[in-house]
């Protein structure tokens, strides 16, 4: 427990302070007045003004704001201060001010995979017969597969490599196959049908024609090759870009109700697998914080009120318009972003919680 409170901690902070710094920055660039700059919420644990600013850590370690003049429509600033004002910016600007901070998760992240890439390496999977994971109630596991069993031969074929094993699969046509595996010292004869159906995708969407499967997948053996700074810097690009593309399909997924809502996690989960980084390793942990960064920068871009995306889709409306939306409609939109963000938080405490019970109750 202390190791996920630590490591949620060591996770999270990094994080809410280059988002927060995003927006600083660029508020500071267009020589808009930043009143204050808080990472946290509650009673301030520390505070020191410096110029215009005021820079606080406060005691609720679970998010951040950058408070800026003249942030509200209704504020009152007088002609001589409204060059300083937030609102008194154009649109452009004020949307770039808003984007920085997701902008800023997402190239942070990329920044951590390159220093991981350069550092650690590029994993490389080598080619092996060991079972990394078992589907529930599959064939394989009725037939008494375990992880780590490696896979020796099937019906008396050498199985020398991954590949080997989906092809003699499909080759059984549906009939028993007889299987040998080395487990530890052990060598054992396992007996195995396969089922004839479609295999499934990341989300567990069917996928494909329906072929013979037995409910195995290849474990990871993995080494590390030492790359340059060119070569990590495309792997760090290359890698962010694919775990974005993999958390806007999960939101998708959500949605569609692909993926259950019994699925979200919330600050519980976080923690956990924070932990669960940390006992493996520092590079783990950082590989860990830039996901989650990456996660952090693309749930801020949804068009949800009150998050960065909804301010961005208020200020194209104000764009594309040439006035600001009714102060009736901000509201109301403001109250309906509220409600759906506390439903959210609700569910994903709830779900953490379910977890949580379970693993106590659990035989």
């Amino acid at each position: 427990m202390l190791t996920s409170a630590l490591s949620f901690i060591i996770v999270l902070g990094p994080l809410i302070f280059v988002h927060e710094l995003g927006h600083f920055l660029l508020a500071k660039y267009f020589k808009i007045k930043v009143l204050k700059f808080s990472i946290g919420f509650g009673k301030p644990l520390y505070s020191k003004t410096v110029g215009d600013t005021e820079y606080v850590v406060a005691a609720l370690p679970l998010g951040g704001y950058v408070k800026m003049y003249g942030e509200h429509e209704d504020e009152v600033v007088p002609p001589e201060q409204q060059h300083r004002s937030f609102s008194h910016k154009s649109v452009g600007e004020r949307m770039a001010v808003v984007l920085a901070g997701p902008v800023f998760n997402i190239l942070f992240a990329a920044l951590i995979f390159f220093g991981f890439f350069y550092i650690k390496g590029l994993p490389e999977n080598l080619d092996n017969t060991l079972v990394g994971y078992i589907t529930a109630e599959s064939p394989a596991e009725k037939g008494g597969f375990k992880l780590g069993d490696q896979i020796l031969s099937i019906d008396g074929n050498i199985t020398d490599s991954w590949s080997k094993i989906p092809e003699l699969v499909q080759a059984s046509k549906g009939n028993e196959m007889a299987v040998v595996v080395k487990r530890g010292e052990q060598e054992l004869t396992l007996k195995v049908t396969p089922q004839f159906k479609r295999s499934t995708n990341l989300f567990g969407e069917e996928v494909g024609e329906p072929i013979y499967l037995v409910g195995i997948m290849k474990g990871e053996d993995l080494i590390y090759k030492d790359v340059g700074i060119i070569e990590s810097g495309k792997a760090a690009v290359l890698t962010t870009w694919r775990w974005g593309h993999l958390i806007f399909q999960g939101i998708v997924k959500l949605v569609e109700r692909v993926i259950p809502a019994s699925q979200v996690g919330g600050l519980f989960t976080i923690a956990g697998q924070a932990g669960d980084s940390m006992e493996r390793g520092m590079a783990d942990l950082f590989y860990f914080m830039a996901i989650l960064s990456v996660n952090l920068g693309i749930l801020n871009l949804l068009p949800i009120p009150v998050l960065d995306g909804g301010h961005l889709v208020f200020f194209t409306i104000e764009g594309i318009f040439r006035k600001p939306l009714n102060d009736h409609i901000m509201a109301i939109a403001q109250r309906i972003g509220i409600a759906l963000l506390g439903a959210l938080m609700i569910l994903a405490f709830y779900n953490d919680i379910s977890r949580m019970v379970s693993q106590w109750i659990a035989p």
